[in-house]
């Protein structure tokens, strides 16, 4: 009979499998960091940093208000003066604080591509986090599912980025489901002070709790990051097929025709347009992600709009 010890002892082979799982996540980290690192230099040198102007106690000048702006800096003096809004610009402040939540629930598994919305998300976050990072601002990471799965408070530099990377691409979720407002609202008991926060998921499924969301829009500068993947909009007529849900197990024997294809179709279509109109509503914001790739350059092509927008 086999001793206890034996049934907790690894085999050569499982020990080889640890080794070469560990060695395959280490690499996926230096590839994203250094992948991160070249695209952050190359393209977004400046852009981040007049992207997100901090805001300190002290006016520097005054400019005609535009729409968007923050009503609180509104100089009344100026207003009155000429009969139209004016703003007071102030001093950036260098204690910007981001935080990136991504969601890490069974449906980000999902890879149509060569790689799963997880693992693009990780990529985006990456270039989000080194962006902050190379701007000396502090980067804070929560991960969530059904619940809040892990909180890495803000802090600075290159040590803590490849850290961040290494969470969002290994860290096993105990829940497979999702709640936005749990994962709003513990942003905004977890993070007092107010933070850029961007918010990376497939948003699925609808409806969006919108209270939760315009909560954390207005503690926080809230940016919606969304990645879909083409394959979902435009299914193939499968015909008979037995799906699975992800998130809830639950499996369906389903007829996929060309009926059904269209009005999958539609529903993704009207989930895109329900998220669009609430960001809008509750004045945040919103980035398209494709797991086709192209994150810096929906990422640039915010930045650019963002910079000309708020200041």
């Amino acid at each position: 009979m086999k001793s206890m010890k034996s049934f907790f002892t690894k085999s050569p082979t499982q020990e080889n499998d640890t080794q070469a799982t560990a060695s395959s996540l280490r690499e996926s980290v230096e590839h994203i960091q250094i992948y991160a690192k070249q695209k952050v230099l190359d393209l977004f040198a400046g852009m981040y940093h007049s992207t997100f102007k901090g805001q300190g106690i002290e006016p520097i000048d005054i400019r005609e208000y535009i729409p968007g702006d923050d009503v609180r800096a509104i100089s009344w003096p100026k207003t009155a003066q000429f009969g139209r809004p004016f703003i007071k610009n102030f001093q950036e402040e260098r204690d910007l604080t981001v935080v990136i939540a991504v969601d890490i629930s069974a449906s980000l598994q999902w890879g149509g591509h060569f790689e799963t919305k997880r693992e693009c998300l990780a990529k985006a976050a990456s270039l989000i986090a080194f962006s902050a990072i190379y701007n000396r601002d502090k980067v804070g990471l929560i991960l969530f599912s059904s619940n809040i799965e892990k909180y890495i408070p803000p802090k600075r530099g290159s040590k803590h980025g490849m850290r961040l990377i290494r969470e969002m691409l290994s860290f096993s979720p105990q829940e497979k489901g999702t709640n936005f407002e749990c994962a709003l609202q513990g942003i905004n008991q977890m993070v007092k002070k107010r933070c850029i926060c961007f918010l990376l998921s497939d948003f699925f499924p609808p409806p969006l709790p919108e209270k939760a969301f315009a909560l954390a829009a207005q503690q926080h500068d809230l940016i919606a990051c969304r990645i879909f993947d083409p394959e979902e909009m435009t299914l193939p007529e499968l015909r008979l097929v037995r799906i699975r849900d992800p998130e809830t197990g639950k499996t369906a024997l389903i007829d996929i025709n060309a009926k059904v294809v269209k009005e999958l179709e539609r529903a993704a279509q009207a989930s895109s347009e329900q998220l669009e109109q609430l960001v809008h509503r509750i004045g945040a914001s919103l980035i398209t992600l494709s797991t086709q790739g192209g994150f810096e350059k929906a990422l640039r092509a915010f930045f650019k709009i963002r910079s000309k927008t708020r200041h």
